[in-house]
C-alpha cells in the first residue's frame, strides 16, 4: 500500500490550487495531497518520522497537549497506548497511560479527565465500543469540556476479531463528528487538530481507523508540541453532566441544533475534497483508506470525478455536486456500506449507485487495489503466487503454554459425561477450539463464558463449564460470576490465569495477584475456590480437582495459574541483559 504523502498516489494527483490561508487557519485546513505546501510553510517547526498509523495517532495526541490516554488492549488499537507508555516525552509531561480494566471504565475515565478541562484520548478496537457504548452515547448528550477523541480501530476481514462491525454507525447514531484518515499523515493531523475540533464544538470526536492503516508504516511530518490544558472544571457542569430528564431533554435539543454546524465544518474541511475530471459517465466516492486503493489504480491522475470523504457528517453539498454531474456513482469504502446506504436518499433518486449493496464489491471483507480495479472494470494484477507446497497453518497455542495442559486434563474428564459443554471466552485459550484440542463449544464476546454457562445450567444442562482468562475475567466476567453466586448455580468456572493479557502482547492484567480475593469478595465459597499449577506432571491432580468440582452441584471456581511462556521468556532475556 502506498502512503498518501509519498509516491505516485500523490505525485500524480490532479493539480488543484489551494490558497495559503487554508494552511493558516486550523482546524482542518490540511489534507495529504497538499501536505508538501504545509510542510514548506512550516519547515522550521516540523520533522518527519516513520510511524505506524497507531503510532502517528499516539504521537499526535502527545504533541497536541494530551493529559491522559485510557484504553483496554485490543488489536489493532493496542500500539497507540503502548507508544505513549514508552514515550520519553509522555513521561516528562506526566501523561497518564496505564491500561484500564475494560473499555467502559476507559471511556468514563476519559470523560472525567475532559470534565476537568484536560485533553483525553480513549482507544479501543471496534468491538470494545460495544462495551463502552453506554458512556459513549451519553457523552454525546453531556458534551465535553477538555478535548476528547475516541479512537475505534475497526477490523474488516476479521483478522483478529469475532465480527467486522463498522463503528461509523456508532458515530452517526451518537450524532458526533467522525474522522477517518486515509493515511498515516492524516491520522496524525486529524488527531492533532481533532482535540481543537472537539473543544470548539463541545462534543467528543470519533476517530475511525482500520487494521491496514493501524499496522502499516509511512513517513509522517510532525508539528510543534502544545502545552497541556490547565485544570478547569466547567462552570455549567451540573446542568450538562447530570442527565436527569429535565437536563437531558435540553441537551438533546442542543445536540440536534449542533448538527448544522458540524455539517458546515465537514463541508469546509480539506479532508473532504472534490477532484474534478472530464469523464462524467462515472463519479467515484471514496472514504478513508479506500482513497489510497483508488489512487494506486490511477497513477496518471483521475479520469472520473472523485469525492474523497474523510470527515463526517456527510458533506451534502459535495455529494450533490457529484450526483448532479455524473451518470452513475461508484462507492468505495472500507467496511460496511455506511455512506452507500445514505446515498440511496439523494434528491431525485435517479443516479445509479454501485458498491457493496448491488454486488459490484463484496459485502464483506477488506478492499484491496485489486478489488477496486475490478470495480472500475480494469484488469487486476497478480503480483505473486503461492507455491503448491505451502499450506495454510492455523494458529496454535504456544509450546509450553499452561492452557494446553489445562485443556488436556479438562478434555479427559468431560469425556466421562454424556453431554458436557464448555463455554469459552476471548483470549489465547480460544485456540482450544482448534485441532488437536477441540476443547470448547462457544466463544461469543468478552465475559460471555460464565453467563452462557449459567443460562445453560438454568436450562438443565449438566455439566456446564466456563473457561475464561484472568484479564477477561476482570474485564467483564465478574458480574456474571456474581449472578452465579446469587443463585449458587451448578456451574464450574475455570479462570485460566497466565498473569498477563497475553493475546494482545503481554500487557498488564488488572487481576494479577488478586483473583482469589476478588472471587471471595463476590461471594464464592472458600471450599469451592481452588487453585493448581497446570503442568503435565500434575495431570492426575488436575483431573481429580476438575472432576470433584463438576460433581458439586453448585458454583465452583478453579484457578489454574502458570505465567505465560512468552512473558516469562521476555523476563529471562531482560535479566540476562
Amino acid at each position: 500500500m502506498l502512503s498518501a504523502d509519498t509516491g505516485p498516489a500523490v505525485a500524480n494527483m490532479p493539480s488543484v490550487p489551494v490558497p495559503r490561508a487554508h494552511f493558516e487557519n486550523p482546524p482542518f485546513r490540511r489534507i495529504p495531497e497538499f501536505y508538501y505546501i504545509c510542510t514548506f510553510l512550516n519547515s522550521k517547526k516540523m520533522e518527519k518520522q516513520l510511524f505506524l498509523g497507531d503510532e502517528a495517532i499516539a504521537r499526535a495526541a502527545i504533541d497536541a497537549g494530551l493529559s491522559g490516554v485510557y484504553s483496554y488492549p485490543g488489536t489493532p488499537s493496542t500500539e497507540i497506548t503502548e507508544y505513549i507508555q514508552q514515550s520519553p516525552a509522555a513521561r516528562e509531561r506526566g501523561i497518564r497511560s496505564r491500561w484500564c480494566t475494560n473499555e467502559k471504565t476507559a471511556m468514563e475515565a476519559a470523560l472525567g479527565m475532559s470534565y476537568a478541562g484536560r485533553r483525553a484520548l480513549c482507544c479501543m478496537k471496534h468491538v470494545g465500543l460495544n462495551v463502552a457504548a453506554d458512556c459513549f452515547m451519553n457523552a454525546a448528550m453531556s458534551g465535553i469540556h477538555g478535548g476528547m477523541i475516541v479512537v475505534t480501530a475497526d477490523d474488516p476481514s476479521m483478522h483478529s476479531s469475532q465480527n467486522e462491525q463498522d463503528n461509523r454507525f456508532y458515530g452517526h447514531f451518537a450524532m458526533i463528528p467522525i474522522l477517518e484518515p486515509s493515511s498515516q499523515q492524516e491520522a496524525y493531523d486529524m488527531t492533532y487538530d481533532g482535540f481543537e475540533l472537539s473543544e470548539n464544538l463541545g462534543y467528543p470526536v470519533l476517530l475511525r481507523i482500520t487494521t491496514r492503516l493501524a499496522h502499516s508504516r509511512a513517513g509522517v511530518t510532525t508539528r510543534p508540541p502544545q502545552p497541556q490544558n490547565p485544570l478547569q472544571c466547567p462552570a455549567d457542569g451540573r446542568r450538562r453532566y447530570i442527565l436527569l430528564p429535565v437536563n437531558a431533554r435540553r441537551r438533546y435539543r442542543e445536540l440536534i441544533a449542533a448538527q448544522n454546524r458540524m455539517t458546515a465544518l465537514s463541508e469546509a474541511s480539506l479532508y473532504n475534497h472534490y477532484f474534478d475530471a472530464p469523464d462524467k459517465s462515472l463519479g467515484i466516492i471514496t472514504t478513508g483508506l479506500a482513497f489510497n486503493y483508488l489512487s494506486e489504480n490511477c497513477p496518471d491522475g483521475f479520469t472520473h470525478p472523485v469525492l474523497k470523504i474523510c470527515h463526517y457528517p456527510l458533506p451534502d453539498r459535495l455529494v450533490r455536486q457529484l450526483a448532479e454531474t455524473c451518470d452513475e456513482i461508484l462507492m468505495l469504502e472500507e467496511g460496511a456500506p455506511f455512506v452507500e446506504a445514505q446515498l440511496k436518499g439523494l434528491p431525485g433518486g435517479g443516479t445509479k449507485i454501485k458498491g457493496r449493496l448491488d454486488g459490484t464489491l463484496d459485502r464483506d471483507g477488506e478492499l484491496t487495489p485489486d478489488t477496486v480495479a475490478r470495480a472500475l472494470g480494469r484488469p487486476a494484477g497478480t503480483y505473486y503466487t503461492v507455491p503448491p507446497i505451502v499450506r495454510k497453518r492455523p494458529p496454535a497455542l504456544c509450546r509450553g503454554c499452561g492452557h494446553r495442559d489445562l485443556f488436556d486434563a479438562l478434555n479427559e474428564v468431560v469425556r466421562e459425561y454424556d453431554n458436557p459443554k464448555i463455554f469459552s471466552d476471548i483470549g489465547c485459550y480460544t485456540l482450544g477450539a482448534l485441532p488437536p484440542l477441540h476443547a470448547i463449544d462457544s466463544c461469543i464476546d468478552m465475559g460471555a463464558s460464565i453467563t452462557m454457562a449459567k443460562g445453560a445450567a438454568d436450562a438443565g444442562l449438566f455439566p456446564a463449564l466456563a473457561v475464561i482468562g484472568d484479564s477477561t475475567f476482570t474485564h467483564s466476567g465478574m458480574t456474571g460470576l456474581l449472578d452465579c453466586v446469587n443463585e449458587n448455580s451448578p456451574v464450574t468456572v475455570i479462570i485460566s490465569d497466565n498473569e498477563t493479557t497475553a493475546m494482545t502482547g503481554g500487557q498488564d492484567s488488572a487481576g494479577t495477584g488478586r483473583l482469589e480475593a476478588i472471587c471471595r469478595g463476590i461471594g464464592v465459597a472458600e471450599a469451592h475456590l481452588r487453585t493448581f499449577v497446570p503442568l503435565a506432571k500434575h495431570f492426575d491432580e488436575m483431573k481429580t480437582i476438575i472432576r470433584e468440582e463438576i460433581e458439586y452441584r453448585g458454583l465452583s471456581v478453579l484457578i489454574p495459574r502458570r505465567e505465560c511462556i512468552q512473558t516469562l521468556s521476555r523476563k529471562k532475556k531482560e535479566k540476562i541483559k
